[in-house]
């Protein structure tokens, strides 16, 4: 079985030997350094076992698997995925990362392979399923976030948009039955539904999408087209869509190639 890191071995591997190059060396050498969230679950986060767990981890793994190689799991923040990338601390950045124009200057982008959005929530008795159905329901989001800039401008009149200090908040409404739909990001919502079994929650409808990409050093093209045709054959399979159902709670919806 591939070793997975450990707390104390990948607080260290900073410090280790520098990442590869293209993807000869890679298979060469029998290891890959892929970046994962440090602590964004369910996309990343350190395991009650000590080791790192999530939807990014498991697709780690499973690209570790493919290669036949070793994997080394290298845990970073968010500001530190694409300097660890182009200072070749690691070979792949697998960390909840959306793609745009300025980070494009920077790094290669893979096509997506997980989701990340903003949405609205509710019970499956609900009846909404565009903006307009809001109409006469109490929406609880938390303030000064990006789903509360993108939905303000966009609810029919007659909505009432309760704003809450912070996402807790926010959950604690819904939960209490304060409010008829939740609206906040996939992960927030497949939180929810993890930590209250019991609660029957669906996706209603997407304010604004930000799909996740895999991140690859500039000129490591062999590599790239690796990584592309691995998600392909992941999405043809269904192994992404059985990580969508283990870590969000739901299938993987279609997903943008580049």
């Amino acid at each position: 079985m591939k070793r997975l890191l450990t707390a104390l071995t990948a607080a260290v591997i900073g410090f280790g030997a520098p990442a590869l190059a293209d993807l000869p060396d890679i298979l060469s050498a029998g290891v890959v350094k892929i970046a994962v969230p440090e602590n964004f679950p369910p996309f990343g986060s350190l395991g009650m076992e000590g080791e790192y767990v999530g939807y990014d981890v498991a697709v780690a793994q499973m690209i570790a698997d493919d290669l036949g190689v070793e994997l080394e799991l290298v845990p970073v923040t968010s500001n530190q995925r694409i300097p660890y990338l182009e200072t070749d601390r690691v070979d792949l950045v697998i960390s909840s990362m959306g793609a745009n124009p300025e980070r494009a200057k920077s790094i290669l982008f893979s096509a997506a392979y997980a989701p990340f959005y903003s949405g609205a929530f509710a019970a499956p008795d609900v009846a909404v399923s565009t903006v307009d159905d809001l109409a006469g329901m109490t929406v609880g989001l938390t303030g000064g976030t990006l789903e509360d800039l993108a939905l303000t401008d966009m609810v029919p009149e007659g909505t009432e948009i309760i704003r809450f200090g912070d996402n807790a908040a926010t959950l604690a409404a819904y939960t209490s039955g304060q409010v008829d739909v939740l609206v906040t990001g996939n992960t927030v919502a497949a939180q929810l539904a993890a930590d209250n079994p019991d609660m029957d929650l669906e996706t209603k409808f997407i304010v604004s999408d930000s799909p996740c990409f895999i991140g690859v050093k500039k000129g490591n093209w062999e590599l790239l087209q690796w990584v592309n045709v691995f998600i392909l054959n992941k999405k043809l399979n269904g192994s992404l869509n059985a990580l969508s159902q283990e870590w969000f709670g739901q299938d993987l919806p279609p997903l943008p190639t580049l």
